[in-house]
């Protein structure tokens, strides 16, 4: 296939067309544009007309409303009008399902009409069927009928639309020829795309929205392969569906917006949280922010690059040598990415490291520090280290051990069982990489190795392919010009050139002066950039004083990009004005009932909109049907239907323990 993106090492933006939104430019040489959705009932115009003016005032540039019918659609009007007697200029975008009636109403009133070509024109009815070419054709033909009237209507009164796929609302026909994939994804919104086209309609957006951020990026790095295939660059929005709330939502949208931004990809971007909208606005202001610095550094794309081993458009771990560290816990392909924690504490603070790691331990014990990270700065530590083994009942499985520079090499010098000694080199060093190396060899243990992509020259390599070693590899800083993740597939690339098959340590070190939210962000998109595409064996986050917190975070960055599944993956809708309930009251009761289940998918849906399909991985869904009435599902089978809701979230259990997937707290 054509090449996704203008380069996977340096952050260059993808060149589209410019699309206008009423007065705001989207594409082309335009900034990042900001969007979010307001949550209040479309029919209560001034409270929803109030809730976009808080929207725009707080950075939302883009404001998207539900028209679930032709009455809302016709409400628009009257939003719109009271936010421009307030002098807000905002646009405004219409959310339009399953009615053609609706959409044609609406473009009369907002800049920009948004339609799911899963369920525009089509009912889903999961049924499975094979399609004839011929009955394909005729399906086609029909969606032209319905969907071709809201083409001139658009192009008539020069409003633009995006074509918003979701990965769990696709059409019976999609479904039932591409299966529930990103192609299917793509393919249904090239469809829309084709019959604009063909009318002379060019005013598109894009959008391929997943809850789960792997689908999510291969579905949009699809969608710009497909395109470039027909002659098309059209801008796109992106966004990760049904995040969710706190820092789990803010990780999974990070992971899977700001993957795509470091590849030059994206044009408007919203952040899908279960919370109040108003709180979406400073997350996707912090991504932008990054992704627009890195694209004024954007240099020079190399006209063949690296080759890393990897498919960007499946997801298979990177395949490496599998190395055994002790107590059940390995390092390979076949092994969970295993969790690191660096300690903030100078060894000669052995006593406290030891009351940190005995805490931990004891009361983390289904997600443990399965490796601790220690600098060996000078010879007393090593004193410091046999006194913290000795301290320490319950020992992570295996040390890394960070050595200086200067540190001694030699048989005199004892480590504690289970322990990986750790250096960084530059390719002129051999030498003394060879001497680490030799040391590695003396006490019988796998070593871990920082370098660079550059610094892997054939001399290097050489010197690592002459010791019998185990060896894993981290990389020592980025290459000028280069993205932390960028930095890691150079690693991997000069890995594979050489034919060195070492386990990756992502080792995640954002800056300790940003903010907290900065952090997080930086961790995120780092780390699940890295995993959603199968690299990396170990992860660490470093710069945390609390290891408890440092272990958390990693596991919850494994969490997000669906490397390793440690506690109930919730999966909820940001509310807007279909809702049936309070999503966020609701989603937290939910959360306290259930968040104990690991390995359980549960689905908080506020309508049958974004119900059975929107929640296309989940194990249970809690799904809105009617105001005051919730519908059960197990996997997408409804098996309980108008349940009151005071008594929705006890039934809900009920029916986790019936399913056999309870277990108690």
């Amino acid at each position: 296939m054509e090449r996704y993106c203008v380069s996977r090492f340096r952050s260059i933006r993808w060149a589209t067309r410019e699309v206008m939104v009423g007065r705001v430019g989207v594409g082309a040489n335009n900034p990042l544009r900001i969007q979010s959705m307001t949550t209040t009932d479309t029919m209560d115009v001034q409270a929803t007309a109030n809730q976009s003016i808080e929207l725009a005032e707080a950075g939302c540039e883009i404001v998207r409303i539900t028209a679930p019918n032709v009455r809302a659609s016709e409400a628009l009007g009257e939003i719109v009008s009271k936010v421009r007697e307030a002098g807000i200029e905002v646009p405004f975008v219409a959310d339009i399902h399953f009615l053609p009636n609706a959409a044609m109403e609406a473009a009369k009133h907002v800049e920009k009409v948004r339609v799911n070509p899963g369920n525009y024109a089509d009912r889903k009815k999961f049924q499975v069927r094979e399609y004839s070419d011929a009955q394909y054709e005729e399906e086609l033909v029909r969606l032209d009928e319905s969907f071709s009237p809201l083409v001139d209507r658009c192009k008539e009164l020069g409003r633009s639309m995006r074509i918003g796929t979701n990965h769990g609302s696709l059409s019976d026909r999609i479904l039932n020829r591409y299966g529930d994939t990103p192609k299917g994804m793509v393919e249904s919104a090239l469809e829309f795309v084709r019959i604009a086209e063909a009318r002379g309609y060019q005013d598109l957006i894009l959008s391929m929205k997943a809850s789960n951020p792997k689908v999510m990026i291969e579905a949009y790095r699809l969608v710009v392969a497909s395109m470039k295939e027909e002659g098309m660059n059209y801008p796109l929005h992106l966004g990760v569906t049904e995040a969710g709330e706190g820092e789990d939502a803010r990780i999974k949208s990070a992971i899977g917006i700001g993957s795509l931004l470091l590849d030059g990809l994206g044009d408007t971007i919203r952040v899908s949280l279960t919370e109040d909208p108003v709180r979406e606005i400073p997350v996707a202001q912090e991504l932008a922010a990054r992704a627009e610095k890195l694209w004024k550094q954007e240099g020079e794309a190399r006209e063949t690059e690296p080759d890393e081993g990897i498919d960007p458009f499946s997801y298979d771990r990177r395949d490496c040598e599998r190395i055994d560290l002790g107590n059940e816990v390995a390092l390979g392909p076949k092994e969970l990415p295993r969790v690191v924690v660096s300690s903030e504490r100078a060894l000669s603070e052995y006593e406290a490291i030891a009351q940190d790691l005995r805490l931990v331990q004891s009361i983390r014990q289904d997600t443990p520090i399965e490796g601790i990270h220690l600098k060996i700065d000078c010879p007393e530590d090593w004193i410091h280290l046999e006194l913290l083994v000795g301290k320490v009942q319950i020992l992570p499985p295996f040390h890394v051990l960070e050595l200086a520079k200067d540190s001694p090499l030699d048989s005199t010098v004892k480590l504690p069982p289970r322990s990986l000694p750790y250096q960084s080199f530059k390719e002129d060093e051999t030498e003394r990489l060879n001497e680490f190396l030799a040391f590695g060899m003396t006490h019988d243990c796998p070593v871990v190795v920082g370098l660079n992509g550059k610094d892997l020259g054939k001399g290097l390599a050489s010197a690592l392919q002459g010791q019998d070693n185990e060896i894993i590899a981290t990389l020592r800083e980025a290459e000028e010009g280069t993205h932390m993740a960028g930095a890691y597939r150079g690693l991997a690339a000069a890995l594979k050139e050489y034919n060195l098959p070492f386990p990756i340590w992502i080792r995640c070190a954002p800056r300790a002066e940003d903010s907290s939210l900065g952090r997080l962000l930086d961790a995120s998109v780092l780390s699940g950039s890295l995993l959603c595409d199968g690299l990396g064996d170990m992860i660490g986050v470093a710069g945390e004083e609390d290891p408890d917190r440092a272990r958390g975070r990693a596991y919850d960055l494994l969490q997000g990009a669906r490397a390793r599944i440690s506690k109930t993956e919730f999966v909820a809708c940001p509310s807007c004005g279909r809702t049936l309930f309070d999503l966020e009251s609701t989603t937290q009761r939910v959360k306290e009932s259930t968040n104990h289940l690991k390995g359980v998918t549960i689905a908080v849906m506020g309508c049958i909109v974004n119900g059975p399909g929107e929640m296309a991985d989940a194990d249970f869904g809690y799904v809105g049907t009617a105001p005051g009435k919730v519908d059960l599902y197990v996997g997408k089978q409804r098996v309980r239907s108008a349940i009151p809701e005071s008594e929705a979230v006890n039934r809900l259990v009920d029916l986790i323990k019936e399913e056999g997937k309870w277990i108690d707290p």
